[in-house]
This record gives structure tokens, sequence and C-alpha cells, in this order.
């Protein structure tokens, strides 16, 4: 049986957003014997840690560490749905595998749909400084016992391709442990298990997994937990051309996270087949949500240009999911990118208030 046809969308949880008093309520309502209390955020919130499994595989994974990355938070909830309707491969991975999830770490940057904790820290970069009580929470689980793998679960943005054309909708990572970016045995662990779900998911598809920089961050969590001797590797969930709440990639998410795991139950901690890791196509930036083609301005000399716009997803008051709201990102010569919707504005007025699209504002202009 393929993990595919057998998963189930939570839906208790249909939207991107997720509510963190929502999430709680429902840990507490329906898997109370497997969640623990671990510490409180910034504001006091709880953060939660499943821990299922009696296996000898040890994996820790972490998700909404940026608190505008919900994801990772209905892949394990999806996970968990679609394996209770399938016992036989629940009992093979956790019998095999204890997981302990910590379910969004950022709970107040959940709640405010930001990447920054309350007091305006990025977790992911806040690794020695240890300025935010999460990351100390985080730093102490992975001291208090011997993981055999991390998950370090994230989104990335629309901006990202595979080759120029199809969205990277998931993209994986064995991090660095130097800025050389040598591949050590970590790393190769790492790349065996990102190797496996490639090869289980590129038919699915097709041309839209890529391979995240390995540039070393000094200060990144991945990287450090990597350094200090923790296999880690980095999820990223993108674009699904025409699906900005992101479905599609909350299924392919899920489908990942499942062959993740059962990866590291058939590799037992080798790295056969690492070599495959290598070659998954690296991110491009090669695109922008929408961009306005031959733009004739309102003024007094003749002015044609592009227009690229990209949402910013603000959550508003009283709104069960987020909004998206188009910014000006850039005014001039777009030819260089393309737009995941573009509109030729040949032959068509400009309309607005102004002669110019302001930079880093919300669109204000029509065409008509």
């Amino acid at each position: 049986m393929n993990f595919e046809q057998i998963y189930q969308k939570n839906q208790d949880f249909p939207n991107r957003y997720i509510s963190p008093e929502k999430l709680f309520s429902y840990l507490q309502s329906n898997l109370t014997d497997y969640i623990s209390e671990i510490g409180r955020s910034y504001l006091n919130k709880p953060i939660y840690q499943l821990s299922i499994g009696s296996g000898e595989i040890h994996v820790l994974a972490w998700s909404q560490m940026h608190g505008n990355e919900s994801n990772a938070t209905h892949a394990i909830l999806d996970l968990l749905e679609s394996l209770d309707h399938a016992p036989e491969l629940k009992d093979e991975i956790f019998g095999q595998i204890r997981l302990d999830f910590v379910f969004m770490l950022n709970p107040d940057g959940s709640e405010r749909w930001t990447r920054l904790n309350a007091s305006d820290i990025d977790l992911n970069r806040d690794f020695h400084n240890e300025d935010s009580g999460e990351i100390k929470i985080l730093k102490n689980i992975v001291a208090s016992k011997k993981y055999d793998y991390g998950l370090n679960l994230h989104e990335q943005r629309t901006i990202f391709t595979t080759d120029g054309v199809h969205p990277a909708t998931l993209s994986f990572l064995a991090p660095s442990e130097d800025a050389e970016r040598t591949v050590t045995d970590n790393r190769k662990k790492c790349m065996a298990v990102i190797a496996n779900v490639y090869n289980h998911l590129k038919g699915m598809i097709p041309d839209q997994i890529g391979r995240y920089s390995d540039e070393f961050y000094p200060n990144s969590t991945g990287d450090n937990f990597m350094k200090a001797g923790m296999p880690t590797i980095l999820f990223e969930g993108g674009h699904f051309e025409n699906d900005y709440v992101r479905t599609g990639t909350r299924r392919y998410y899920t489908i990942a996270l499942y062959y993740a795991l059962k990866a590291m139950i058939e590799l037992r901690g080798s790295n056969k087949g690492w070599e495959t890791y290598l070659e998954i196509p690296e991110n491009q930036e090669t695109h922008y949500d929408i961009i306005y083609r031959n733009v004739e301005l309102n003024t007094e000399h003749p002015c044609v240009l592009d227009v690229a716009v990209q949402y910013k997803e603000i959550k508003e008051e009283g709104k069960e999911e987020i909004s998206f709201v188009p910014f000006v990102m850039v005014v001039g010569d777009v030819k260089e990118r393309k737009g995941w919707k573009e509109i030729d504005c040949t032959g068509k007025k400009f309309i607005s208030a102004s002669k110019y699209p302001k930079l880093d504002a919300e669109v204000d202009f029509t065409i008509q």
C-alpha cells in the first residue's frame, strides 16, 4: 500500500492559518495521551511536544519556528490522521521509530502570522545568543537524549523555482557544517534520506522538487545541530501553482514526511544512495506573483515599463484565513524575472491617483 493512496486531510484544520488556541484544544481533546507541555512562549503560551512510537530510531521534529509557516503543523496532523486509517502502516512506522514532534515552537508568531516571535527575534538565527526562551526549549530537548535524526520544518516564498519554470513546491537540504560546505558523514546520512524521498515524489510532482542552498549560516539552528552531531534535514514547503493557501503543498509535504520516516527505518543510519541527492536541482530565484508588462504611465513624456507585484500574507482581525495583499516590489525592467501571472498592458490605461506605482506599498492602481 502506498501512503499517497491513503492520505487523509485533517478536516479540523481546513485553512492555512492555524489558531494556536484551536491547535491546543485539539491536542488536548484528541492526543492527550501523547502530548506534554515542554515550555512557554514569550507571551506565556504553552508549547507542546507529541511523543509517539516505541522504536529504537529516535527522531526529533519541530514546526512553526517561524510563525507564518504552518505547512509542517498541517503535515503532522495529516500524517496522524492518515495513519489512523491505515493501522498496518502506523504500526510499521511507530513500531520502529520514536518521534518527538514539537508543535508550533513559536505560538506567539503563529497567532499573529509573523516570522518572528513576540520579542521580534528570528528563532532560526538565535542559536548562539539565546535571546529567546523558545530556542532554549528546543536546545534543551536536543540535549536530553541522542537523536538519530532531526527534522527542521519550514516553508519558502513563491519566488523559488527548480528550473525557472516549475515552482519549488518542496525543497530539501542537508545543511553544511562549515563554511567550506564539507560533505561529512552526517550530511551524507541526511542526503540519503532526502534522496529516498525524492525518488518517491519526483513522479508525483515532476520538476517541482528542489535543493535549498547549502551556504553555511553560523547562527542557524539546522547548521549548528548538524555541527553538534545530529543529522538534521531541512524541509521547505513552497508554491503550488494557483494555490496560495498551499493545499497541494500540504498534501505533498505530508507524503514527504512519511517517506522520510520510512527511509530512516530502511537506511538504519547508513548513507546508501546519498549521491542521488546531488541530482536534485538547486532552487532558483526567478518569479514574482504578478508582473504587469508594458505599463504606460501617466507621465508628460512616454514611459513604458514593467511592474512586479508580490503578495504579502496578512492575518486580519476576525478572519479565520490569512489575506493576500498585493505590494509593488519593482518598477522598471523586469525582463530577467517571470510572473506566476503575467498581464500584458499594451494599449491599456494605467489608472491611479499618482503618476508612478510606489515601491513597497500596497497596489493602488488598476489597468483598464
